[in-house]
């Protein structure tokens, strides 16, 4: 299988049990015998659905087209997921007692968000990394001061920081029960487009759901697909994180996605590329329509044509694609450094930092 039939064969196999076409059809390469497990296995992993995709196969009754080893390996994975998304789910009922106990009421995001919600009909099917949450701005510091003081700690130790905008630098607790890191935000995006997507905006329809605040499913969706698009700079990339569509598809049976992203202005061109990526991938679910625009087409057609190429020139574009993100980063900075005070001392020092000089030299391809 090459990298593009690999990626096809995992994203249509994720959607299974809601798209009688798509089951029909991977059951068919599987029949055949004409999978490679082995590429299966590293592309699943790598896009962090490999426990998704054990839990889709099994509620299809497909495992036993698989080899026997690999079904108790993706079993074992798949519990040890469980077991971790459960220690999650514990720790972000604590932090949310903690936060309502001082008058803060989080709204927690992402992949946290959707396993408090019930969005998985198994809690395993989601690998989550942090416990993101966002606050009003007038209880941003507080919570902050709230959590430090209830024995939480910056994870990465600096002599300075960046003013973040979104959020605060990653924290964490160390003791046995806090198994995740946690951000506290109070931006859900880049200060370019703050203005239409914030926490004023997705307070007004958030849902109270199992004694939780979490996103209404519109923009649980928007996000989704802007965490990917804007602030992991995928619209650039131009790229397809699996993890992320399935989160965008099993939304998309909640919310319309087509609707759901037709309420932004800058946000929707790159916002709509994903959505066709994800209808691309996912075996064309109605779900997932886009609005196909000259825009789109020239996307897809890069996105395609990376598909296509060895590794090597994907990587090539790739490496390309990251200076890119990292020339407008400086850029931003110049600007700072004119027109932002705050930002200057934080600048200075990270000019000044030897890790950091070495980053950027390899980032630019100056440095092995």
């Amino acid at each position: 299988m090459t990298y593009k039939e690999t990626l096809f064969f995992i994203g249509q196999s994720l959607t299974i049990n809601h798209s009688n076409k798509n089951k029909i059809a991977i059951e068919k390469q599987l029949k055949e015998n004409s999978v490679d497990w082995d590429a299966v296995v590293k592309v699943s992993t790598g896009h962090f659905v490999f426990p998704a995709l054990y839990c889709n196969l099994k509620r299809a009754n497909f495992l036993h087209y698989l080899p026997e080893d690999l079904v108790n390996y993706m079993v074992h994975i798949t519990d040890l997921n469980r077991t971790r998304n459960q220690k999650i789910i514990e720790q972000a009922k604590e932090l949310n007692e903690l936060l309502v106990a001082n008058n803060i009421t989080p709204i927690f995001l992402k992949g946290t968000g959707n396993l408090l919600e019930g969005l998985y009909e198994d809690i395993a099917e989601r690998m989550v990394g942090d416990i993101d949450f966002i606050v009003s701005k007038d209880d941003y510091q507080k919570a902050i001061k709230v959590l430090l003081d209830s024995g939480y700690d910056t994870v990465h130790k600096k002599e300075y920081y960046y003013p973040e905008f979104k959020h605060y630098p990653r924290i964490h607790k160390k003791d046995t029960k806090s198994i995740a890191a946690v951000e506290i935000h109070k931006e859900l995006l880049t200060q370019k487009y703050a203005n239409e997507f914030n926490y004023e905006i997705v307070k007004n329809d958030t849902q109270y759901i199992n004694n939780f605040r979490v996103l209404s499913y519109t923009n649980q969706l928007n996000l989704t697909v802007i965490a990917k698009q804007i602030n992991d700079s995928g619209n650039d990339y131009k790229t397809i994180s699996l993890r992320n569509a399935y989160d965008v598809f099993l939304l998309s049976q909640k919310s319309t996605a087509k609707n759901s992203i037709a309420l932004f202005d800058k946000l929707y061109e790159p916002l709509n590329n994903f959505l066709a990526v994800c209808y691309e991938v996912m075996g064309k679910i109605s779900s997932l329509e886009y609005t196909v625009t000259n825009k789109t087409k020239l996307y897809l057609h890069i996105f395609y044509k990376q598909l296509e190429q060895s590794i090597i020139i994907r990587k090539k574009h790739q490496s390309r694609a990251a200076k890119k993100t990292l020339y407008k980063k400086l850029f931003k900075y110049s600007i700072f450094v004119i027109f932002k005070k705050e930002y200057r001392p934080w600048i200075l020092e990270r000019a000044r930092d030897k890790e950091m000089q070495q980053q950027i030299l390899k980032q630019l391809g100056l440095k092995k």
